[in-house]
């Protein structure tokens, strides 16, 4: 693995977190994406978590760690989560349940949404991460299509449910967003150092972008997510996430406006490729043989392509890949450009 440069000088709290349930055996590969640089006029590297080696891989693995350390710690037998039925989160929980003897719940929907907005986009209900968490022993509680809101109480019931019923339970809320995910990615911040002027990511539950901002708060490196949903009020729920895992680790939260939280990319919204998306997926497969997920990182590196080009971002640039690859089989792989 070329690593490029040194650790962080990041100073990671000392938080009564349960310790990791070690799914990955060490960093993920950080390298420089040589045909992409001088395109672009930027020293571009690329973090990547899509090779984390365990479920699939993904920077779901590294909250799922944690997760699953408090689900030990505190004797549960069963954990209680939800999403969408292509949730990459839900395939890599229900794989680490499975190898930490648990059994995985799941409340899921087809295509989950926030209202009014009722997506007339109808995702694949097979392939990809739905048959991969079936595969790793997942039981899915389906529900017809409805808000998130309305999923998240699904959850919380069923929870109650297995509770009466004599089980012991860890409930997990969507995403796996929690100080403990957050924690992950404050830990992962040290992988890639100081050395970079711009990290770039693709932005949804949060762990991610909370995690490296306040990792590199006060650094020369600025964090920017890239929202894969049109929810302009994340940045409201980035900072409550922040105010959670401030309240453990005796740091200083962020607000709202702290984070940069970038809208223009998500395309009609989450779990809907956009045409932005598929040309960086191919962009990304033909300069660099590398893949990209339709949901999260093509629009994350759709966005960074058009930064790069209006001149917003200079110098050494990390894009860190979060992964989802199983999603890229089940939406479809976008045909040659005919351009």
């Amino acid at each position: 693995m070329s690593r490029g440069v040194g650790l962080a000088r990041v100073i990671l709290p000392d938080v009564p977190f349960a310790d990791r349930f070690p799914l990955i055996p060490g960093p993920s590969p950080l390298h420089p994406l040589p045909a992409l640089s001088p395109e672009l006029g930027l020293d571009l590297w690329i973090k990547r978590d899509d090779l984390l080696g365990f479920g699939g891989g993904g920077n779901k693995v590294r909250k799922v760690e944690r997760l699953l350390g408090r689900a030990l710690r505190d004797g549960a037998e069963a954990v209680v989560a939800c999403g969408s039925r292509q949730s990459n989160f839900l395939r890599v929980l229900a794989a680490g349940c499975r190898r930490a003897g648990l059994r995985c719940e799941a409340v899921v929907m087809d295509m989950p949404f926030e209202p009014p907005a009722r997506p007339a986009f109808r995702p694949p209900t097979s392939g990809g991460n739905a048959d991969l968490a079936g595969l790793f022993g997942a039981r899915f509680h389906a529900l017809p299509d409805g808000s998130w809101e309305e999923l998240d109480e699904a959850r919380r019931r069923l929870a109650a449910r297995l509770k009466e019923e004599g089980a012991r339970v860890m409930e997990i809320s969507v995403g796996g967003s929690s100080a403990e995910g957050v924690q992950a990615f404050v830990e992962a911040a040290a992988e890639i150092g100081e050395g970079f002027d711009f990290v770039v990511h693709a932005s949804s539950s949060g762990s991610t972008q909370v995690g490296l901002s306040h990792a590199f708060r006060g650094t020369r490196t600025q964090v920017i997510g890239i929202a894969c949903d049109p929810e302009p009020e994340m940045a409201h729920d980035l900072a409550a996430l922040s105010s959670q895992f401030s309240a453990a680790s005796g740091s200083l939260p962020m607000t709202a406006d702290e984070f940069d939280f970038r809208l223009g990319w998500e395309g009609e919204g989450y779990n809907i490729p956009s045409p932005e998306g598929q040309a960086a997926i191919r962009r990304m497969a033909q300069s660099e043989g590398i893949l990209l997920d339709p949901i999260y990182s093509a629009k994350a590196f759709a966005a960074l392509l058009d930064l790069a080009k209006e001149g917003s971002l200079t110098g050494r640039v990390c894009f860190w890949h979060t992964g989802g690859l199983p999603n890229l089989f089940a939406f479809g792989i976008p045909g040659q450009s005919t351009e």
